[in-house]
């Protein structure tokens, strides 16, 4: 029998589970193990809340996590109630699916204001995440400025754009619905360093930006390339700058029409976030692009804000005694392998890119991988305990242990306590997780 601990219950998590079930069928176990007592990771609590579609990819992983040799193992903190050592005894392999959910940092003088936040804080915020659902933005101003181009950044823009009853259907949680319909933001600012041909904005995220009740999106007719040149573009980005050039076509005609503008303002660098205490403007370098690669000018100006959101990546937490990267923000690994018997899938692999489908061709070809390991002797002696070594350590040290029925329970409370039109209200708070499942 083969015993493989997945840590992080994301999608890299569940379609590593997957391979591995498809690869060795009965004669393999395999725990997933999350910090939280809730699975899905960034289906949960990083895919937009008005994206129910892409969240439905879930039932798919819970096929995986409810078959007899899958079992979710969470509300357990790996390198705090139990270290990879430990596990190490107990696994005959360990894969690191932890994603990247801390921010990268915006080196700029001003960056530690109030009311900045990474995308990861805030999108965390709106999302219910348990170790952001305290932030507590303050909304209360005229102008937000969104540093990134990137789908990141086209989420919380959108977010902060919509009226309450464009909400409907989604999950968006309470606290979050009421500051942001409450919010009196006219003007959001989105900031990129280089130029429509450099976007990683996909055509279907901006076009929601045309369906918005109360915004417009704007861009400059000056900052568009001749159109000629679109021609060299792969076609997706070519559909999200032909969405560019239409946002700049229309501008004048719906001027003024609608509360919220959206404007892109290309060729920009922020250099400093200026203020007393709390965020107050941002001053901006104009930059031109030479070589792919974004080069200031000396021009500077600057632009009000009464906040600012950073979508400019992410980085993977470390683990006590795992070999990090610290250049590239996730495990120092050779194509998945970390060290003997340790092994990293997904964002926590190869940093944070591709799409959520992305991650299945990963799991699966990890697999291939530990199982060649297997074959060639690499991880030593067979025969380990697997999950019933790890259950006598959890019942020693008193962990609480949530597994994948007790999620069940989690959810349907989740469901009972929604809003009219939401799919769910989710629990904000571990203690109240951990109170539901015992119900």
């Amino acid at each position: 029998m083969r015993h493989i601990a997945i840590i992080g219950s994301g999608p890299a998590g569940y379609y590593t589970a997957e391979a591995a079930q498809k690869l060795w069928g009965d004669d393999v176990r395999i725990d997933i193990f999350d910090r939280l007592p809730v699975p899905y990771g960034l289906i949960r609590f990083g895919v937009a809340p008005d994206h129910q579609s892409i969240k439905g990819v879930s039932r798919r992983y819970e096929k995986t996590a409810l078959t007899d040799n899958v079992r979710f193992v969470g509300n357990v903190a790996i390198g705090e109630d139990v270290t990879i050592a430990e596990l190490q005894q107990f696994y005959d392999a360990i894969v690191l699916a932890t994603g990247a959910p801390r921010d990268r940092e915006l080196a700029v003088p001003g960056n530690d204001l109030g009311n900045v936040y990474g995308s990861a804080e805030f999108v965390g915020w709106y999302n219910g995440h348990p170790q952001f659902a305290d932030l507590a933005p303050d909304l209360s101003g005229r102008t937000a400025v969104v540093i990134g181009m990137g789908n990141v950044a086209l989420d919380v823009v959108r977010i902060l754009s919509k009226t309450r009853d464009e909400f409907a259907g989604s999950d968006i949680v309470n606290h979050a619905l009421d500051a942001l319909t409450a919010s009196p933001i006219e003007r959001i600012v989105i900031l990129g360093r280089r130029g429509p041909h450099q976007i990683s904005m996909t055509p279907k995220e901006l076009g929601e930006l045309m369906e918005l009740e109360q915004a417009s999106p704007q861009v400059e007719t000056a900052d568009l390339p001749d159109e000629a040149e679109d021609a060299i573009l792969e076609p997706g980005l070519r559909k999200s700058v032909a969405h560019l050039r239409s946002f700049a076509a229309i501008r004048r005609a719906i001027h003024g029409e609608k509360r919220i503008a959206i404007e892109f303002d290309f060729f920009a660098s922020p250099v400093a976030l200026l203020g007393d205490g709390r965020v107050e403007a941002v001053e901006v370098e104009r930059t031109e692009v030479v070589k792919g690669r974004a080069q200031g000018t000396g021009e500077t100006y600057r632009i009000p804000a009464s906040l600012v959101v950073t979508c400019i990546g992410y980085r993977t937490a470390p683990i006590e005694g795992v070999p990090f990267d610290e250049r590239m923000g996730r495990f120092a690994n050779d194509e998945g392998r970390i060290l003997d018997g340790l092994y990293c899938v997904g964002w926590a692999r190869r940093g944070p890119t591709g799409t959520i489908g992305t991650n299945r061709p990963d799991g699966f070809g990890l697999v291939e991988l530990i199982a060649a390991d297997m074959e060639s002797g690499k991880l030593g002696r067979q025969g380990k305990r697997g999950r019933e070594g790890f259950d006598k350590l959890a019942a020693d040290r008193g962990l609480d242990i949530v597994t994948f029925q007790d999620w069940k329970k989690i959810e349907e409370a989740e469901h009972s306590a929604a809003r009219e039109g939401s799919p769910r209200e989710k629990f904000i708070a571990i203690e109240q997780m951990i109170a539901a499942k015992g119900s």
